[in-house]
C-alpha cells in the first residue's frame, strides 16, 4: 500500500524549472541526464526521473552530440563585460577618422559618415564585421551624433584660412582699433518665393500639401551687421551691380560717425573698378577687407541670411513680390530691434573669431 501510494505520489510530482537552479546546479543537472540517456536510459523515463521536459533533453542530446561534454558546461549570464570587438586604439584611429575625413576620401560609396558608412569602414580597416544598431551604440558612446553637415567648398585653401584667423584678422582688430573704427561683416543673398523651409505634421505615409502659387518672385538683400548688435540692410528687387553697392556703402557711411572696416567676399561686384574707385575716394571713411576665397563659413552675416530664408520666407506664403519684400523688410526691421538676436550670429564655431 506504501509503496503504491509513493508511486502515485511520484507520478504526480510536477516536473521542475531548471531555470530556478544555480549555474553549477543546472551544469550538473544535464551532465547526469545526459549521461544516463547514453547508458541506456530511455527519454520518457529520463523525464520521470529527473523532473524536466522532454524538449530539455532533446535539446542537451543535440549539444552533446555537436559538442561533446564541453557544450553542456555553464555559460556566463547577461551581456560580456565589453561587447566591444574593437580595441581602444582602433576605436581612437576611427573617431579621429570621421572627424578629419570624409567616406569618399577613403574610396568608400558614402559622402556622409551614417551608420552603413562606419560599419564598413571597421569592416575595411579592421575586419569587425558588427550590425547597424552596434555602430550605433558605439558612435553615441563616442560621442557623436546625427547633424545636417555645413559646405564646404573644394576650392578653399586651408592654408589661406589659417593665415586668416591667426594673423590677418588679428592684424585688422589692431588697425581699426587705432583708426577708432568699427568692424562690419557684409554679404548678399537672393530669395525666391518658392522657398521651402520647415517641416509639418501629417499622417504617417502620406506627404503634407502645402498650397501656394506656381508663381516665382525675386529680390535681393545686401545687409552689414557687427558684434555689437547693430544691422544695416538694403532690399532691393533688380541685379546686385556695383551702383547698387555702392549706394548700399553710402547708406552705411552716413549712419556710421567712425570709420567703417566691411568685411566682404570676393564677389566680381566688389572687386568692380566703380567699387575700388569710390572706396578710394572715401578712404577716411571706408575700407573694404576681403575674406579668403570660397570661405562663407567665416562670415557671421551669412548666419542672418539663413534666418532670413527660414523666417521670412520659407514659413511666410507670399500672395505678390511686393507681399514677399514687405515680410522680409519687415522681418529685418524687426531683427534691427533686437541686437541680442544679432549677436547671436557670432556665437556659431566657424565665426566666434570675429566676436572680438
Amino acid at each position: 500500500m506504501t509503496k503504491e501510494r509513493s508511486g502515485i505520489e511520484w507520478g504526480m510530482m510536477t516536473k521542475q524549472d531548471a531555470r530556478s537552479l544555480s549555474q553549477e546546479s543546472q551544469e550538473d543537472l544535464r551532465t547526469r541526464v545526459v549521461h544516463a540517456v547514453v547508458d541506456g536510459m530511455k527519454q520518457t523515463e529520463a523525464v520521470r526521473v529527473f523532473r524536466v521536459s522532454r524538449a530539455a533533453i532533446c535539446k542537451w542530446m543535440k549539444q552533446y552530440r555537436e559538442g561533446g561534454w564541453k557544450a553542456l558546461r555553464s555559460r556566463p549570464k547577461g551581456r560580456p563585460k565589453s561587447s566591444s570587438r574593437l580595441k581602444g586604439w582602433q576605436a581612437a584611429q576611427v573617431v579621429r577618422t570621421i572627424t578629419d575625413r570624409t567616406p569618399d576620401q577613403l574610396k568608400l560609396p558614402f559622402v556622409l559618415w551614417t551608420r552603413e558608412a562606419v560599419r564598413d569602414l571597421l569592416e575595411q580597416r579592421f575586419g569587425v564585421r558588427v550590425s547597424l544598431m552596434t555602430v550605433g551604440r558605439w558612435l553615441r558612446r563616442w560621442g557623436f551624433t546625427p547633424q545636417k553637415p555645413r559646405r564646404r567648398a573644394w576650392e578653399q585653401d586651408r592654408e589661406e584660412v589659417k593665415r586668416w584667423l591667426e594673423e590677418e584678422y588679428p592684424r585688422v582688430c589692431a588697425e581699426a582699433k587705432e583708426e577708432k573704427a568699427e568692424i562690419h561683416w557684409g554679404d548678399e543673398m537672393g530669395l525666391r518665393s518658392d522657398h521651402q523651409a520647415g517641416t509639418s505634421y501629417g499622417r504617417k505615409g502620406e506627404t503634407p500639401v502645402i498650397p501656394g502659387t506656381g508663381q516665382r518672385w525675386r529680390c535681393n538683400v545686401i545687409s552689414s551687421i557687427t558684434n555689437r548688435g547693430t544691422l544695416r540692410f538694403l532690399v532691393f528687387k533688380g541685379r546686385f551691380t556695383a551702383d547698387v553697392f555702392v549706394g548700399f556703402l553710402k547708406r552705411v557711411v552716413r549712419s556710421v560717425a567712425r570709420k567703417v572696416y566691411l568685411v566682404v567676399d570676393s564677389h566680381p561686384v566688389h572687386l568692380s573698378g566703380t567699387v575700388e574707385k569710390w572706396v578710394q575716394d572715401h578712404k577716411d571713411r571706408i575700407r573694404l577687407i576681403f575674406l579668403p576665397k570660397y570661405s562663407p563659413d567665416l562670415n557671421p552675416d551669412e548666419f542672418l541670411n539663413h534666418d532670413v530664408k527660414q523666417n521670412a520666407v520659407g514659413r511666410r506664403r507670399a500672395s505678390s513680390r511686393e507681399d514677399m519684400i514687405a515680410n522680409v523688410r519687415g522681418y529685418l526691421w524687426s531683427t534691427q530691434k533686437q541686437p541680442d538676436v544679432v549677436q547671436k550670429f557670432f556665437h556659431a564655431p566657424s565665426v566666434r573669431y570675429a566676436m572680438e
